[in-house]
């Protein structure tokens, strides 16, 4: 992996999203809102037990008008496309694409948020957005920290929107030491600030916001 702070050789940036407990409802609306020209690549760790049926990739594109599938390892990154986490494998980034890791489980999660984050961070550095959503757990608020570390940005679910508050509050608890949280917003508000975000990343501009 390359040092925080250096980009992955795709362009403009990458969005990585993590959510868990009242996920799904949370991600139909999310992917539902997005703009039509959004052009970043958007990668999706919702937690799910191991022997989960399959099927999530499906019915998550009936919300989403961009593709949307579970990557395959060592697979390469392409903007406007949709990933999801494949259940019981991490999925991280690494400079040429994505792996899949069959490691232990962080938070008693596999797929784990902090692993897909901390990977994107060490990647993409400032090109990276991370955002938390709804979840039971503290998964995803590492991860978020060392977004902010690489100067990515770094976005959070209000918690009182929040199905289960406990993911949101513990990422809040997590930055605040770090600079502070970039946006706190409910769930209406992410995908507009995303596709802002992915117009600017997208044309190899700042944040600028």
């Amino acid at each position: 992996m390359m040092a925080g702070g250096m980009t992955n050789s795709a362009d403009g940036g990458i969005v990585c999203v993590g959510a868990s407990a009242g996920g799904l409802a949370a991600l139909e609306l999310l992917l539902a809102a997005l703009n039509d020209d959004f052009a970043l690549p958007l990668v999706i760790v919702q937690h799910r037990g191991r022997t989960a049926g399959d099927g999530l990739c499906e019915y998550l594109q009936k919300y989403s008008r961009r593709p949307l599938d579970e990557p395959e390892d060592k697979e390469e990154i392409a903007p406007g496309r949709v990933y999801l986490a494949p259940r019981d494998y991490h999925l991280l980034i690494e400079r040429d694409g994505f792996a899949l890791s069959t490691g232990a489980l962080i938070n008693f999660a596999r797929p784990s948020i902090d692993a897909l984050f901390e990977s994107a961070a060490d990647c993409y550095g400032a090109g990276v957005v991370g955002v938390v959503l709804t979840g039971a757990n503290h998964d995803g608020a590492r991860g978020l920290a060392r977004i902010k570390e690489c100067g990515g940005r770094v976005i959070v679910q209000d918690p009182a929107s929040a199905a289960s508050p406990s993911m949101p509050t513990a990422a809040l608890a997590a930055i605040a030491t770090g600079g502070g949280v970039d946006h706190v917003l409910p769930l209406s508000g992410i995908a507009p600030l995303l596709s802002q975000l992915a117009r600017r990343l997208s044309k190899g501009a700042s944040y600028g916001m």
